[in-house]
C-alpha cells in the first residue's frame, strides 16, 4: 500500500513540477530532429524523484542520502544545462575539454557537474554508513552513485530511453522491503514518459543525473563491499565502453533492445 501511495505522489508532483518549470525559456532548447523542446522534465523529475524517494527510505539517513545525491546531481546537471549551452561554452567538449578550460581559467559548465555529483555522491554514501573499512566502503558507495548517475545521462540521447531504462533496471531492485524507496521516483519518471517519448520534454543532465543517482543511492544501501565493487566494475566498464563505442548503434542493431527502445516513440 505504502509503495502504491508513494508511486502515485511522485507522479503527481513531478506533473505539477512540470508545469511550473514550463514557463521557464531558458529551459527551451532543439533535440536531435530539430524539433522545439522544453529541458523541463529535467527539474520536474528531479525534485519529485528526490523527495519522494526520501520519503520512501527505510531511514533517516538513508533519506538524507537520496535527497543529497538527487537534488545534488540535479542542480549540477541543471547548471550544466542551462550554462553549458551558452555560445563561450561550446568549444569545450568532453572531458579533455573540461580540462582545457580549467588551465584556461574556464570554470565550464561540464566541469562542475562532474565535481558537484561526484561531491554530492561522496556525501551520500557517508550519510548511509559503514560497519567496516569506513573509508573504502564510503568510496565504493559513492562510485556506484556518481557511475549510475552518468549511465543513465549516456543514455539520454533519444526520447524515453533514459526512463525506460530506469524503470528495467529500478523495477526489479524497487521489489522488497529494501525497495521502497524507489517507488516514488520510478512512478515520477513513468509518469514523465508519454510527454518525453512524444517529445514534448527532454530530461537533459538535469533529470538523468538526478533519476541515475537515485537508483544508484538505492543499490549502494542493500550491497556490501563486493556487490559495490561489481556494480561499480559494470559502471565503468560501461562508460568506457561509451567513449568506444555509440549506444545507440548498439541498440539500434540488437533485437529486443531496438524493439523496446522504439516503443511508443514518434516517427
Amino acid at each position: 500500500m505504502k509503495r502504491a501511495i508513494l508511486s502515485a505522489l511522485g507522479a503527481a508532483a513531478a506533473q505539477y513540477a512540470l508545469r511550473a518549470a514550463s514557463t521557464r525559456p531558458e529551459l527551451e532548447r532543439t533535440n536531435f530532429r530539430g524539433r522545439a523542446i522544453s529541458l523541463a522534465g529535467g527539474p520536474a523529475l528531479a525534485a519529485s524523484a528526490s523527495v519522494t524517494g526520501a520519503m520512501g527510505a527505510r531511514s533517516v539517513r538513508e533519506g538524507a542520502a537520496v535527497l543529497t545525491a538527487g537534488l545534488g546531481s540535479g542542480a549540477v546537471g541543471l547548471y550544466d544545462d542551462v550554462v553549458g549551452a551558452r555560445p563561450e561554452q561550446k568549444a569545450y567538449k568532453g572531458f579533455k575539454g573540461h580540462l582545457r578550460g580549467l588551465r584556461e581559467g574556464k570554470i565550464t559548465g561540464g566541469l562542475a557537474k562532474i565535481a558537484g555529483v561526484g561531491a554530492s555522491a561522496l556525501l551520500a554514501s557517508y550519510l548511509l554508513g559503514s560497519k567496516r573499512g569506513k573509508a573504502f566502503d564510503v568510496a565504493l558507495g559513492a562510485g556506484v552513485i556518481a557511475g549510475s548517475a552518468n549511465l543513465l545521462n549516456l543514455l539520454d540521447l533519444r526520447p524515453g530511453r533514459a526512463i525506460k531504462a530506469s524503470i528495467l533496471v529500478g523495477g526489479p531492485l524497487s521489489l522488497g522491503r529494501k525497495g521502497t524507496a524507489l517507488a516514488g521516483p520510478l512512478g515520477a519518471a513513468a509518469s514523465l514518459l508519454p510527454q518525453d517519448l512524444g517529445e514534448q520534454i527532454m530530461l537533459g543532465d538535469t533529470g538523468a543525473n538526478a533519476l541515475g543517482a537515485v537508483i544508484g543511492v538505492n543499490v549502494a544501501a542493500r550491497t556490501g563491499r563486493f556487490g559495490r565493487l561489481v556494480v561499480l566494475g559494470g559502471l565503468v566498464g560501461l562508460t568506457l565502453a561509451s567513449e568506444k563505442v555509440s549506444f545507440t548503434k548498439v541498440i539500434e542493431s540488437t533485437p529486443g533492445l531496438r524493439e523496446i527502445d522504439g516503443w511508443g516513440r514518434r516517427t
